[in-house]
């Protein structure tokens, strides 16, 4: 890597540290992350678990008892975890960018998806068809997943259509496209959420049963397309 951005390396609890390269939402610094995930997942180092990106930073789970079980007594199992990611920090190389995934996600903005949609309109003194056009005028990068299995962090959306999170978290059906601050993301699975949605889709995210658990991953691009109604119960169907 030529240059590495600002950073430090934090325990994270006693079996994993964070390499943080501060809290933004940055494709150069998150395309870094993702570079990094690879290479440390390609070539881990000695009782390395796991890599796991996040927008900025990349926490790396490690197997405590394995290492305290190798490494000398006077030596603590964080220090050393430490200086091997740094090292490895430093021999990283850059890595071919290649074209991301980009998926087309079909979306129904119908008012009984799109819960929140009213609201939003009156909130940002925009139509409900200018909202759906310019959440759909857009390629989000998927910056992590997290909170649920297969649930995508994505940005950045236009500023127009900038919303905050609900005071209460209410209950959200799977498939639920919502947005939260600059990102929009997919509900995997019924959950509680804060996020105003703006409609569903009948993809499935997350699917235990494939060797492909999650649809989108680290990297990937996703552009939305509305549906109506009748559209997303038909592919609704031929997914079950």
């Amino acid at each position: 890597m030529d240059s590495i951005p600002a950073y430090k390396i934090f325990s994270l609890g006693d079996s994993a540290v964070t390499i943080d390269f501060g809290n933004q939402i940055n494709d150069q610094v998150n395309k870094q992350v993702i570079n990094l995930f690879q290479q440390f997942s390609a070539a881990p180092f000695e009782g390395m678990i796991e890599a796991v990106p996040a927008y900025s930073s990349l926490t790396i789970f490690y197997n405590f008892f394995l290492l305290r079980s190798k490494l000398d007594p006077n030596i603590l199992v964080c220090d050393w975890v430490k200086k091997r990611v740094e090292e490895k920090l430093f021999e990283i190389v850059p890595g071919e960018e290649s074209q991301p995934l980009i998926h087309h996600i079909p979306v129904c903005y119908d008012e009984e998806f799109g819960t929140d949609l009213a609201r939003l309109s009156e909130e940002k003194n925009l139509s409900i068809s200018e909202i759906i056009q310019i959440h759909c005028s857009k390629k989000y990068r998927v910056y992590m997943l997290g909170f649920l299995p297969g649930f995508a962090y994505m940005g950045e959306v236009d500023d127009r259509i900038v919303a905050g999170r609900k005071a209460q978290p209410t209950q959200i059906i799977a498939g639920s496209v919502g947005i939260a601050g600059k990102q929009t993301g997919i509900y995997p699975l019924n959950s509680p959420g804060g996020w105003q949605i703006v409609g569903r889709t009948p993809k499935k995210l997350f699917d235990p049963l494939k060797s492909e658990s999650c649809l989108l991953k680290a990297g990937d691009e996703v552009e939305f397309y509305s549906i109506t109604k009748d559209e997303f119960k038909n592919s609704q169907s031929r997914n079950s």
